[in-house]
């Protein structure tokens, strides 16, 4: 179970670090800009969101082997968050997609980097 992943797993794992990276440059610019209302807001609005769906993509991509392996991860909530932004934008709020880029996003990056990459790095 600890071996090296393969190539695509390999990939999806980067990916999820660089989208996770996105959601750190977003979360950056503070909670306020985020949910003002002004074209700022907005875009960074948009942003969060799209990252969150490109997180549930990359985590629905991977092998059933590799999500049965990590229980612990909350696969099914991800996805419900990505049909709720995908299909019920008009009922998403801004304050949960915060909280998932400033918590969730980088929680998620660091369990699976922690477990995968052995690199030594501390995952707390």
């Amino acid at each position: 179970m600890s071996a090296v992943p393969d190539e695509k797993l390999g990939r999806l794992l980067v990916d999820l670090a660089g989208i996770a990276d996105d959601a750190a440059h977003v979360v950056a610019h503070g909670r306020d800009a985020y949910l003002a209302d002004d074209p700022t807001g907005r875009l960074l609005r948009n942003a969060g969101e799209r990252i969150v769906i490109k997180v549930s993509t990359a985590v629905e991509k991977l092998p059933a082997e590799y999500k049965d392996a990590r229980p612990d991860v909350e696969w099914t909530k991800i996805q419900r968050m990505r049909n709720l932004i995908a299909h019920h934008y008009d009922k998403v709020q801004a304050d949960f997609v915060w909280a998932t880029l400033v918590r969730r996003v980088p929680d998620l990056a660091r369990r699976l980097r922690g477990q995968d990459e052995g690199d030594g790095a501390p995952s707390s």
